[in-house]
């Protein structure tokens, strides 16, 4: 797998978590941060999930996380190859 068959949605999903964590605040939190529902959230982090953000959601986001927006689209190869192995 190569870096254009990646699913840009899963990668800023798993990064919205991790980054959520790492703050240490709830779905219902960052929901209530940047004015969307705990489900938008919620179904935005599921791995089953369907994802879909704006880029004004992506930004609100990386605002509430107090991080640079462009950290939401960080990928790590390493994460994605063991993934495609399993």
């Amino acid at each position: 797998m190569n870096k254009y068959e990646i699913n840009i949605y899963e990668q800023i999903a798993k990064n919205i978590k991790k980054y959520r964590k790492q703050v240490g605040i709830t779905q219902a939190d960052l929901a209530e941060r940047i004015g969307v529902s705990h489900e938008f959230i919620r179904r935005n982090e599921s791995k089953k999930g369907v994802k879909s953000f704006s880029v004004d959601t992506l930004w609100k986001i990386s605002v509430a996380l107090d991080i640079d927006p462009g950290k939401l689209f960080e990928i790590d190869m390493d994460e994605v190859i063991k993934a495609n192995e399993k």
